[in-house]
């Protein structure tokens, strides 16, 4: 199928034609011309065209949850699919917290066939710890044999140092990749929001910061010792920043991540008890905001995730104290992330952090926009403004304080192994 993309800038870095607006062709999902915009007169099937209209190298979400198996009544491979293309991500890392959790080669390769024709490549992150307990390593070179990508105990963090100092030697054999929460569970037993005046008021059960920070400098301190390189899962707290700043005038190969919402939700938004807004790690001040935006502003954090986490209604609707963790945000990932920081970044810089340099961290290619490469392509609009309606939602949970929010910026669709999925604006 030949495809017309017509007068749309290109924003990829790795490019001769980035910041150009031209006119693409693809033909059997390859670029076959790049060109001055208006002067490509090939007959196609299909032309792509919009005001506004912007094409980088396809985003990819570095964490999200498709609870497939075991919890698909939550979100399933399949819907979880469709809500990463409808967000513009043509690649994404999925979390082993499953049931069972994601520790052996079968589990891996399961994922990675179930998805193999979907416009969405679909990378898996395998555990850290077997069978998600935080005792004994797991099968990680089998899963990096068959597959993974990255290793991880998700949200649990490992508590055992011994066990992470392993994990990284054992990792830096073979290439592997480890991603560590930041989480010191002894500090923040059984808390639910940050430790603040608002957290007081409500009669909250407190999470602070300082158990992100204790936990973050351990592993920042082991990757040091072990020469070897470990990536962090959503920071949230403004001396997180500076600690992995002093970790990188060190030399120590540690690189960030941090959920969009965090760039725009701060604790006070929790008078209401309205558990959409209770995450993990929890909505901090507006200080911590402020340093999170600060940072990827300098480089100090390197990518912006969704974070996606589809939680049911009974699991989420209930008493604050007994609510799970998390919200969906595939779909608003980058319009969150554009709306926070459209006056603070380029759009080259929020590119970086959601398509290219999650790719660099994982080692996986990443896509060029050039003639004979393959179009793995987003296409979007950094000016669009939306509004995000419940009708729109494609994953199978709704939990997302952001529904009648206003935007500005909207992915208009993908292209991935010759697929086009497109988006109503």
């Amino acid at each position: 199928m030949k495809i017309l993309i017509r007068s749309a800038v290109i924003v990829d870095p790795s490019s001769k034609h980035n910041g150009k607006k031209t006119d693409i062709l693809i033909e059997d999902g390859i670029i076959k011309q790049v060109a001055k915009a208006g002067s490509i007169k090939e007959k196609v099937v299909k032309i792509i065209a919009d005001e506004g209209l912007h094409i980088s190298p396809g985003w990819f979400d570095m964490r999200v949850n498709f609870r497939e198996p075991g919890f698909e009544y939550k979100e399933d491979l399949m819907s979880g699919c469709r809500a990463a293309a409808a967000g513009g991500f043509t690649g994404v890392l999925t979390m082993p917290s499953t049931h069972p959790p994601v520790h052996t080669k079968s589990q891996v390769e399961f994922i990675r066939n179930k998805t193999q024709s979907q416009p969405v490549d679909v990378f898996v992150a395998g555990t850290l710890s077997y069978n998600h307990e935080g005792e004994h390593l797991s099968e990680m070179y089998d899963m990096f044999a068959s597959g993974a990508a990255a290793f991880t105990d998700d949200k649990k963090p490992v508590q055992d140092a011994g066990l992470m100092l392993r994990a990284l030697m054992y990792a830096k054999n073979f290439g592997g990749l480890v991603i560590s929460f930041a989480h010191e569970a002894s500090i923040a037993v059984n808390g639910k929001v940050n430790e603040s005046v608002t957290a007081t008021r409500l009669g909250l059960k407190m999470m602070p910061s300082v158990a992100e920070e204790i936990m973050l400098t351990r592993d920042l301190y082991l990757a040091g010792y072990a020469e070897t390189k470990i990536h962090f899962a959503p920071l949230s707290a403004a001396r997180s920043v500076e600690l992995l700043r002093e970790a990188r005038k060190k030399k120590i190969h540690a690189t960030a991540e941090v959920a969009a919402h965090q760039l725009v939700l701060d604790e006070t938004l929790l008078t209401d008890f309205d558990t959409n807004y209770k995450v993990m790690p929890p909505l901090r001040s507006k200080t911590d905001m402020e340093a999170l935006i600060k940072g990827l502003k300098d480089g100090i954090i390197d990518v912006i995730t969704s974070d996606h986490s589809p939680e049911d209604i009974e699991n989420k609707q209930r008493e604050f104290d007994h609510a799970a963790f998390g919200i969906i945000g595939l779909q608003t990932a980058y319009a969150v992330a554009n709306t926070a920081l459209k006056k603070i970044l380029t759009t080259e810089e929020i590119i970086k952090k959601i398509s290219i340099n999650p790719r660099k961290i994982l080692n996986i290619p990443v896509p060029v926009i050039e003639e004979n490469q393959p179009a793995n392509l987003t296409l979007f609009n950094p000016e669009l403004e939306w509004v995000l309606e419940e009708a729109q939602i494609k994953s199978r949970s709704k939990n997302t304080p952001f529904i009648g929010t206003k935007f500005t910026g909207k992915a208009v669709g993908i292209i991935n192994k010759g697929q086009v999925v497109m988006n109503e604006n």
